[in-house]
């Protein structure tokens, strides 16, 4: 197993980059013909996230060309997708394919966002709804699942035929490659790692489960984690003397202290780590990947 930031997985995370890789295929997982043949074919990614979107143009071979990012109106479906139509009009007027990695529970079809926890998403018919906005082919999918297959294409899955992935931002997401395919499932919800079940009645997730992965090694984890050793003001950490300066705890402030080995702050960082190396663990054992 491997547990690597590779070039084609931080693409992927910060740009949508690789993500891209969400027009590549349908529900067959087979290359839309003509639109990745050769580096100068390009389409437009755009990476939907709890907190952030991000947009990209990339060529065939997963190189980012241009990308723009904004902040995701989480709780106002209809104001984030006039945010991702806007994104995409900045990005190009020509007419390029679109791809859409979102973070949602995705139908079978790739059509509809059928539920997202971190997200104001109930049963909406995303790719309908874009297409008709933007006048352009629109490619939906699972943003985990976009970026597995972008590993899997263009990074450290390359040269293997079975590959498991989790993504960490806001939530955890996960993607699968069974035998050089997407695993899917029945529904077009399979490989949603960040909601195996960790902790038997621990904290209330988005999903409506309890326990979830999510809830223990996410970005969301990570600063409760962090604000919970603050409230202690134990007196070999900077935690407490940084939120009352700032107001409040965040990334930018956080990871200099993270960086000088702040001891609260590498606790916190301990606790996510022993969470998803838990719920790794049994993923593989159900999996059997030859790279994670």
């Amino acid at each position: 197993m491997m547990f690597k930031a590779t070039p084609g997985h931080l693409c992927a995370r910060a740009v949508v980059g690789a993500r891209l890789v969400a027009t590549l295929y349908r529900v067959s997982d087979a290359p839309l013909p003509g639109i990745f043949e050769g580096s100068q074919n390009l389409a437009i990614g755009v990476d939907i996230g709890g907190t952030k979107i991000a947009a990209g143009i990339v060529d065939g071979e997963g190189r980012v060309r241009a990308h723009v990012r904004s902040a995701t109106p989480a709780t106002e479906p209809d104001a984030l997708e006039t945010e991702v139509v806007r994104l995409v009009r900045e990005l190009s007027s020509e007419p390029l394919p679109v791809g859409v990695a979102a973070a949602g529970f995705i139908d079978a079809a790739q059509s509809e966002v059928m539920y997202a926890p971190n997200i104001a998403w109930r049963n909406v018919p995303l790719r309908a709804h874009l297409e008709t906005r933007l006048g352009r082919t629109v490619t939906i999918d699972n943003d985990a699942n976009a970026a597995g297959w972008a590993e899997y294409r263009f990074g450290a899955g390359r040269g293997v035929t079975d590959m498991t992935m989790i993504t960490i931002g806001t939530g955890v997401g996960g993607a699968a490659i069974v035998n050089g395919r997407l695993l899917r499932g029945g529904f077009g919800a399979a490989a949603e790692l960040g909601h195996v079940r960790l902790v038997p009645e621990g904290e209330l997730c988005g999903c409506g489960q309890r326990g979830c992965l999510e809830q223990y090694g996410s970005g969301r984890a990570l600063m409760r984690a962090l604000n919970r050793i603050a409230d202690t003001d134990r007196p070999d950490s900077r935690l407490s003397e940084v939120r009352s300066r700032d107001g409040e705890l965040n990334a930018e402030n956080v990871t200099p202290l993270m960086l000088e080995g702040d001891p609260g702050a590498a606790e916190a960082l301990a606790e996510i780590g022993r969470a998803l190396g838990a719920g790794c663990a049994s993923i593989a054992a159900v999996l059997d990947p030859e790279r994670f």
